[in-house]
């Protein structure tokens, strides 16, 4: 019996399920109050969040010492505090931000005319436009605003404040047109982005991981008073472990409903917070107001593999092996999985949104999910390695 105590408990330990989850440990966790004595870089504190002024920041960052300090606070404040951190008057140049949303406007127009461009993770199709990769397209169209537009030197300290140096950078391009409704409340990439019965699939440490590989961050493009459905934020929610599980019950997501909150931001203001944060973009009840925002995603230098594998020569040549050793017996299907996970990849991004959205779920198709569905068809191997061939090409820029 004792023996049965230990094994169970050291299960639930390792496995978070969506049926533990707990509304009173959740609000344990998130009904806290920011004291601005704790962040004495911090300008106030707005219905809890942390908010501060981008030159001030700056000049207390203008030493090594300073800097370090500046880091450790914004750094405690994704992990432990609040989870999110208002930056105002984050560009000096607001001529930089139009510049940036006139190019943006001509990408968004360009999608109209030619009825290309993607839909949403977390919000109705329709109810908003998104430049997904709007990094490169920037790039791209106008490398001048681009190096203007990116040479912040506040963007370049929060994220390595909370992903150390080397981090690579990513944005997409949200415009909530008036009348688009809210997203629904999520957490976001990585485990944010599976079912409840994927991520049930990950021990406990990978739950504490995903945070820490990714920064969520925002540009405002234009003035975006409250009317207008600026992100809705409950802050302290990143710090409850098995949050990605507990927004997918109904108390958890109706307690969110009850408890966010909401800050005006305006244009060139930076907002920068963990991406555990429980969160949504809100409803644009405004006549009139565009609301525009760059979304920043920085990503760890270590969310990447040692070396280079062309996994997609690998699969079309190990297809035609699996599939006749499957024929005769010499394999059998959960033999078949393994060989699959240790050839294919099993993970749908990165890709271009664009031409690979997501069908049917949060997450596109991956190579060995293809590859088990071709096994499943009976394909022949030409057939599947000209659909490899077409999958890969889906996922370029």
């Amino acid at each position: 019996m004792k023996s049965d105590n230990i094994l169970k408990q050291r299960a639930d330990r390792v496995w978070l399920t969506e049926a533990a989850c707990d509304l009173d440990d959740f609000r344990a966790e998130v009904e806290r109050t920011t004291q601005l004595s704790d962040y004495p870089h911090a300008a106030a504190v707005e219905k809890n969040v942390l908010i501060y002024e981008g030159a001030s920041v700056l000049k207390a960052a203008a030493s090594g010492e300073g800097r370090r300090a500046v880091l450790a606070e914004i750094c405690e404040a994704f992990a432990t505090g609040p989870g999110v951190v208002v930056l105002k008057r984050g560009f000096e140049d607001i001529s930089v931000i139009d510049a940036a949303s006139g190019i943006f406007d001509e990408i968004i127009n360009e999608q109209h005319r030619t009825h290309t461009g993607g839909g949403d993770h977390f919000a109705r199709p329709g109810a908003n436009d998104r430049i997904w990769n709007s990094l490169e397209k920037h790039c791209l169209r106008n490398p001048e605003n681009f190096a203007a537009y990116y040479g912040n030197a506040l963007i370049a300290l929060v994220s390595e404040a909370w992903l150390g140096p080397s981090y690579q950078m990513t944005a997409q391009v949200n415009r909530v047109n008036p009348g688009g409704a809210a997203q629904s409340a999520h957490r976001d990439y990585h485990l944010g982005f599976q079912t409840s019965a994927v991520i049930e699939q990950f021990p406990a440490h990978v739950h504490r991981l995903s945070p820490v590989l990714t920064l969520q961050g925002a540009v405002a493009h234009c003035d975006m008073p409250l009317e207008s459905g600026p992100t809705l934020f409950l802050p302290y929610s990143q710090t409850y472990v098995p949050g990605y599980l507990a927004l997918k019950r109904p108390e958890f997501r109706a307690y969110f409903d009850r408890n966010h909150i909401q800050l005006p931001l305006s244009k060139g203001d930076l907002v920068f917070f963990n991406p555990a944060l429980f969160h949504a973009a809100g409803t644009n009840r405004s006549q009139d107001i565009k609301r525009v925002a760059n979304l920043l995603q920085v990503s760890s230098a270590f969310g990447r593999a040692m070396e280079t594998v062309n996994r997609e020569k690998m699969s079309a040549t190990l297809y035609p092996a699996l599939k006749a050793m499957l024929a005769d017996g010499r394999l059998s299907g959960a033999q078949a999985a393994c060989a699959i996970a240790s050839c294919a990849e099993g993970y749908s991004f990165p890709t271009n949104l664009d031409r690979d959205p997501p069908v049917g779920g949060l997450a596109p198709k991956t190579q060995a999910q293809l590859m088990q569905e071709a096994l499943a068809g009976g394909w022949e191997a030409a057939a599947f390695t000209a659909a490899l061939v077409a999958q890969s090409d889906k996922k370029l820029s």
